[in-house]
């Protein structure tokens, strides 16, 4: 039986090494080999391919950064919408946290293909990620992504009776059924959630359905990087010890 073949971009992203659009850059470039072969553009392989990427597109990747923003209230996450401000115009040297241990200082070619890793609500606040870097925005909004997002969550009403079981599992937004979540009381105004998906204004909508209304939400870790004492309109750099 013959070993199952794809592109070589597509196994590229799988194994991690970058993601499908930076692998066809790095192609172009002549900076892949397959077997010791130098590869072209459309190139089929098999998961037994040896694919090796050159020092030049290691260094590349090493130069990517990853920002976390903690975003207010009337900022939107990607394109400017209005008379709203995009949160990447946020990012400039005077609003880097003072307190950021990363020891990068920004340079605004670090602004070319930076990139929102996931949404935040305009009305929403808290840990925003921004990055140049495929690898990562796959890991956080990937298809099969598995990361943890972790919101405070203050609401208003009155719950339904088995409102809190539900909003753990149970609910449906748009048809389809609502993977897992953990939902637990913070205090008597707060709810505490950890998602592993982001359906559009998925925990104000999930609220609804069980008489509560959202009146202050804000995401405070994504996977293992979190939030802190990160002061809100401010960003750092993600320390290369940080996993998400």
């Amino acid at each position: 039986m013959e070993a199952e073949l794809q592109r070589l971009s597509k196994r590229m992203a799988q194994l991690g090494l970058c993601s499908r659009r930076e692998a066809d850059s790095y192609i172009e470039q002549g900076l892949v080999k397959v077997n010791g072969q130098v590869a072209v553009l459309g190139q089929k392989v098999s998961d037994s391919d040896r694919i090796d990427l050159a020092k030049q597109a290691h260094e590349a990747q090493a130069e990517r950064v990853t920002i976390v923003l903690n975003k207010p209230v009337g900022f939107v996450s990607g394109t400017p919408e209005k008379d709203y401000k995009a949160a990447i115009e946020l990012i400039t040297a005077d609003n880097q946290w003072a307190e950021d241990t990363s020891r990068r200082t920004f340079k605004p070619h670090m602004l070319k293909g930076l990139a929102p890793a996931g949404r935040l609500d305009i009305d929403s606040t808290g840990l925003l990620v921004l990055t140049q870097d495929g690898r990562v925005a796959k890991q956080l909004i990937g298809e099969h992504s598995k990361t943890d997002k972790e919101y405070l969550v203050r609401v208003r009403g009155d719950l339904i009776a088995n409102g809190l079981a539900l909003l753990n599992h149970g609910l449906s937004l748009d048809g389809e059924a609502l993977k897992p979540a953990k939902v637990t009381w913070q205090n008597e105004d707060q709810l505490r959630f950890v998602l592993r998906q982001g359906k559009k204004r998925q925990i104000r909508r999930m609220c609804e359905l069980v008489g509560l209304r959202v009146v202050g939400l804000k995401r405070i870790r994504i996977g293992q990087v979190k939030l802190g004492n990160l002061p809100q309109g401010q960003w750092r750099f993600v320390r290369p010890d940080e996993q998400f």
